[in-house]
Order: structure tokens, then sequence, then C-alpha cells
């Protein structure tokens, strides 16, 4: 018989680490397990390590609000988060409850039992199963095992080394060498500064501009007030504060997008004289893509020292040398660097059924931002696209505990969301039109148009919310007392 844990979480990475220690903390004396794939803590930060990974919002939102983030940097290193995520699962006991190396290949829902059957594949390749009451998956929206990659022209053809960021080799050395970074997103512009410390010339070849703000790498006001406050209430205010300043920005650039417009470009050409225009100024509205962070500048400092260029240009092949651009021009590479996208997945790849019946996630409406329409007892930690992600997910975390605690409460073995409750209309959810969520348009559930079914990218709003959520709002809850084994003991 497999064994059974009241909860189950999936992932080991900062979601899961939150959603342990919440569980802990608001429903205390459930039983949890928490099943990782990989062979160590960290999910992203332990996967990614290009030169240069780092933070790419502060650390005050992105770390724990119940963990003060205690280095002086506010924009960390890959290293730094990792070690954090290492400290926090250790000082409070969730390491304990990891299973490592546990790729979830399947969950089974019975409505008879009331509980989820889920199945790992081990290393060694054999299986295992685990029951749990209710199963929530922590492992992002991403998958682990490819990023994106177009489909280049003459890539075969190419004689140097080809790597993407998600898989970076220990032993890749380029020192002295010219490289070709494609693309212009948060990876790209993290890589581009990193790398031009030692190569002989990096090169930022991008088809489409990104918008790119400034922001210092530390704080210094709250590193000041670390000496002399306590270190929680010092992360307090400058959580909120960080929070409330992207929220309040983002809704300035929505509002007004001509003039956020207008003042990003002048900053960043005031930032990086000589370079063309056209490949300052993206052709979309500010935050119809995400925009990025550079802490410090290094960005600029990179472009205006010489060590970097940014060419805006589209690929008409790979050659044995390097990369022939549209225009006319070839860029020498030793190495090219596909910072071109990750590959976006439902349900962590897991496959789902309830009561034998597959589960096509796209056919899903988002309840409350984490449940979904017609299936019981399973919330999925997905975090904001225009802030932290931490922020949205402590709200879940917290949901959860909450809606484990109203079961016990009620005599309810598990609750589903409403499969036919009014959505309102389609709506996508997540509202970039980056071409790695257009991808996967077919793929994610969906966003309804009206509460509890909206995604929105609000933590104001979803913070008021989450205060005041109707945990019974567009629910069905079917009570222990009437399942079939209780039903049997009756009789």
């Amino acid at each position: 018989m497999p064994d059974h844990v009241d909860v189950l979480i999936v992932g080991a990475g900062l979601s899961g680490i939150g959603a342990a220690y919440r569980l802990q903390e608001r429903a205390p004396g459930r039983s949890y397990a928490v099943l990782e794939q990989r062979d160590a803590i960290g999910g992203t930060w332990d996967l990614f390590r290009y030169p240069g990974v780092r933070s790419d919002s502060d650390m005050y939102t992105l770390s724990f609000p119940f963990e003060p983030w205690t280095h002086p940097k506010a924009i960390a290193d890959g290293a730094d988060i990792r070690q954090y995520l290492e400290n926090t699962a250790a000082k409070h006991g969730i390491a304990d409850k990891i299973r490592f190396g546990r790729r979830v290949s399947t969950a089974e829902w019975s409505s008879d039992t009331a509980t989820w059957t889920v199945t790992s594949t081990l290393s060694d390749g054999s299986s295992e199963a685990v029951t749990a009451n209710f199963l929530y998956l922590c492992s992002g929206y991403y998958s682990y095992d490819e990023g994106y990659t177009p489909d280049f022209p003459g890539l075969d053809s190419y004689e140097g080394d080809l790597v993407h960021p998600q898989f970076w080799p220990e032993d890749l050395d380029h020192a002295g060498k010219n490289v070709v970074v494609i693309g212009s997103g948060a990876t790209a512009i993290t890589l581009l500064p990193s790398m031009a410390q030692d190569a002989a010339k990096v090169t930022m070849l991008q088809r489409t501009p990104t918008y790119v703000l400034s922001q210092p790498g530390s704080d210094p006001v709250a590193n000041l007030a670390k000496r002399f406050l306590p270190k929680q209430l010092v992360h307090n205010v400058a959580r909120l504060r960080y929070a409330v300043m992207t929220v309040g920005f983002y809704m300035f650039c929505r509002a007004f997008p001509r003039v956020a417009r207008a003042i990003l470009l002048g900053l960043t050409g005031k930032s990086m004289p000589g370079v063309d225009r056209a490949s300052l100024k993206p052709p979309y509205n500010p935050w119809d893509q995400r925009l990025c962070v550079v802490p410090g500048g290094d960005l600029y400092k990179a472009v205006r020292q010489g060590k970097a260029d940014i060419v805006t240009d589209r690929i008409a092949e790979f050659t044995p040398k390097g990369v022939a651009l549209q225009s006319g021009e070839h860029l020498d590479a030793d190495i090219v660097v596909t910072a071109t996208g990750l590959k976006l997945v439902a349900l962590g790849q897991i496959d789902v059924t309830i009561d034998g019946t597959k589960v096509d996630p796209h056919e899903l409406y988002t309840y409350k931002g984490q449940m979904f329409s017609g299936v019981p007892n399973l919330a999925w930690c997905v975090g904001y696209t225009n802030a932290s992600w931490t922020l949205r997910a402590d709200l879940t975390w917290k949901y959860v505990a909450d809606y484990l605690n109203h079961l016990d409460a009620n005599g309810y073995a598990y609750g589903i969301p409403d499969p036919t409750a009014d959505f309102g209309h389609d709506e996508r959810l997540l509202d970039l039109n980056s071409g790695y969520i257009a991808r996967a348009d077919e793929l994610l559930p969906r966003s309804g148009a009206r509460t509890p079914w909206k995604v929105r990218q609000n933590w104001v709003l979803d913070t008021w919310d989450a205060k005041h959520t109707d945990l019974d709002e567009d629910m069905i809850w079917v009570r222990t007392a009437d399942l079939p084994a209780a039903r049997a003991e009756v009789v």
C-alpha cells in the first residue's frame, strides 16, 4: 500500500518551501511531504547556473515575508538566493519533509475515497506512489527539461559552442572569446554585462527591444536600519514599500502608456549614448511584455565601456563562424547563447485524472488564482507577471491552509470549484503578449472575466480579497459522512 499524507506538495523551490511553512503555521498537525524531482532544494535557483544569474525583482518582495532577507543586496545573485532557501528550509524543519529524486508523472483522484494517488518515477527507473487528501503543485509553469530555441536556418553548420542558459555547461570558458547572446529578455540582459567582464566582445542580438529600468543593487536605507531595528520589522517595512512602488509603477504605465514610454526611453537613451535609437525603442507599450530591471545600471556600463554591443536585426542563417543577419552584417561568434525563452507547461506536466477521466488543463478555469473548475482538492501556485512571484504565492499559501481548516470545521472531505459557474468570457491566464506566453496559450488553464474566476495582476486588490474571501463562493462541498465508505459503515 502507498504511504499517505494529508497534503502532498510538488516542488522544493521557493513556492514549495513557502507552502510548507504556511501549512505548519496555519494548519498545524497535518502530515505533509514535499516531492522534488531534482536532488537539491531551490527549484529555479538551483537549475539556472548561467553567469550572473540573479533575481529580476527586489529580494524584499521575492523572499519570504516570514523569513527576513538580511543580505545587503536588494537584487541578489542566484547562489545567495539558493543559500537563503536552503537555510529557511532547514531552520523550519521543512528540509526533513522533502523527498528528492521524485519526478511526478500521474495524479489520480478518487471521489469514493477523497484521495489523490500520486505516482513518481525515481532515478533508478522504479515508481513510487503516495496518497494524499490535498495536492498542491508548487513546481511553477515552465519545463525543466527543455527551453525554447527557434528553428534557426543553418544551425547545424555552426562550429562554435551553442548554449541555452537553462542548461549552462560548468566547463564553458568564455574568456577572450566573441559571444553572441540571442534575445532581449531578463536572461540576455543579465548575461551581457556578466560575460562582458572576461569576453573579447559580447553582442546582444535582439529581434525586438525591451524596456529596461535601472534599479539600485542595494537599499542603503534598509541596510542601515538593520543595524538598529529588529530585522523582521525592517523586512516588513521594506517589503511593503517595494510592493507598493512596484504596483504603483505598473498602474501608472498602464494608465499613461505614452508618458511612461517617454520616461523609460529617455532614461535608457541617456544611459547608453551612441547606441542606435532603434535598438532602444520597443514597438509596444510598457508592460505589454515584462519590463527588465538592471541593478546599478550594469548593462549600460558594459555598453558604454565598449565591452558589449546591442544589435537589432533578424537572423538570416547560421554560418560555421557565427550568425549572418538579414541586413547583410555577419556576427563572428565563438559562443552563441540562445536566450530565446522558456517552454511553458501546465500543472507540472503531470497527467491528472479525476475518477478515471483525464483532465485537459486548457479546459479549466482558474478559481481564485489557484484552484480549478471541476478539480477537487488541488491547487497550483503561480506568481505575478508584473511583480515578484512571492507576493501572490504567499496569498495562495495562506488560502490553502485556510481551505484545509474549513474542511475540518465543517466536516467536509473535499471541495470542488463549481464547473457550471458563470465565468464570464475567456481571458488569458498570464496577461502579457510575450512570445513564451503566446506559444503556450492553448496549453494553460484560462481565466474568467469575473471574480472569483478572474486572474488579476494586482497585489493590492488580491490582498484585500484574501482578507475578505468567502470560502464557500462558487464551491461544491462533499461531506466526509457522505463518502461511500462512511455510508457503508452506517449500513
